[in-house]
């Protein structure tokens, strides 16, 4: 197979800064579609995956799984998409397609193993590892391509490609409707759209923060309501409350105030913590038979879905638009939750 050398910017070990690197890209099959990369959103897996917080890093690691860009070559097989056309990839670029996971449109729970766009097995370049979005180009199979509306702005739309995604899925899951009472727990990239849809949907929206300080940005971005969840009396108000809670919180936390928020038969959906977390009362779901449920990312269909939802509604994600070469600045930053509420890499700089 023919392979392209392209810029890009990775890191060759779980200390060290990222850095400009060349990597190789595949050939254009038939079913593939090539994409020039204009932004690509900073995720916090990002930073997981180049320090090995998980563990299972293989390096060099290229980062970057919320890409928007324009497609320049498309396979002999490709249908949907031509040159020229604004297109996104997101956190897979391909799965079995067989299993019954990938046949009911859930590709980030292929029984097989999915492919993520970095850090993953690459099934076209044998014994290489995917590479992601922090890069001039990339290459992509059809199937794992989305269509990004042209009347939203393209540098904030990478962040929907998996913090919109993140919090549609779980959403649209538990049915969220009209009338609803939903509480989003932490304001961050997460948080922040999860309040944006939650309001598009028609949900009474209620800000569950640490912090009174981010009150008032929550009702800028559609929250109803603010919980401030360390005042003890304002939580004894809502007890018992909710119809449905998401739970942004990316680290190990006390669960029992939260589980006393909902109603009897609602549910709490963790997207944020992927670690232990601390031990909570099993008398709090027990008695109110409540849910405490977990959602990754979504399939291809519904991310299209999401995409196509912004599009209606007009929904993008709050950005910093930054230049390659202040990446490692912006991993400090995301670090400390020194931004608001994502940060977009302008691909430009890196190809200049």
């Amino acid at each position: 197979m023919q392979k392209t050398i392209i810029k890009a910017y990775g890191s060759l070990a779980s200390n060290k800064d990222l850095k400009p690197l060349d990597i190789e890209r595949r050939s254009v099959g038939q079913e593939d579609v090539k994409i020039e990369i204009d932004y690509c959103g900073v995720c916090h897996s990002d930073i997981h995956t180049v320090r090995n917080d998980w563990k299972g890093s293989v390096y060099p690691v290229v980062p970057g799984h919320e890409i928007i860009g324009r497609v320049t070559k498309v396979g002999a097989h490709v249908k949907n998409y031509k040159v020229g056309d604004i297109v996104g990839v997101g956190c897979l670029v391909d799965s079995c397609h067989t299993c019954s996971s990938c046949k009911n449109n859930l590709e980030q729970f292929c029984e097989n193993g999915a492919t993520f766009t970095y850090n993953s097995a690459d099934k076209h370049m044998p014994k290489q590892q995917t590479y992601g979005g922090y890069s001039t180009d990339i290459v992509v199979d059809q199937q794992f391509v989305l269509k990004v509306p042209e009347n939203i702005d393209a540098a904030a739309a990478a962040p929907l490609l998996c913090a919109g995604i993140t919090t549609w899925s779980p959403l649209r899951h538990w049915n969220v409707k009209k009338g609803d009472k939903v509480g989003i727990v932490g304001l961050g990239g997460l948080g922040h759209m999860g309040v944006k849809f939650a309001n598009a949907l028609g949900a009474h929206v209620v800000m569950i923060t640490t912090s009174p300080d981010k009150g008032r940005d929550a009702k800028t971005l559609g929250a109803h309501e603010v919980l401030v969840s360390k005042n003890q009396e304002d939580m004894a108000k809502h007890r018992g409350s909710f119809d449905f809670i998401l739970n942004t919180i990316p680290v190990g936390h006390e669960m029992d105030p939260y589980i006393g928020l909902l109603k009897i038969d609602a549910t709490m959906v963790l997207v944020g913590a992927v670690e232990p977390l601390k031990p909570f009362h099993g008398g709090g779901i027990i008695m109110g038979r409540k849910r405490i449920a977990g959602s990754l990312i979504g399939g291809i269909k519904e991310t299209q879905e999401m995409l196509d939802f912004c599009g209606k509604h007009n929904i993008v994600s709050d950005i910093e638009l930054i230049n390659m070469e202040d990446i490692n600045k912006a991993y400090d930053r995301v670090t400390s939750s020194d931004v608001k509420y994502r940060f977009v890499i302008d691909m430009a700089s890196l190809k200049n």
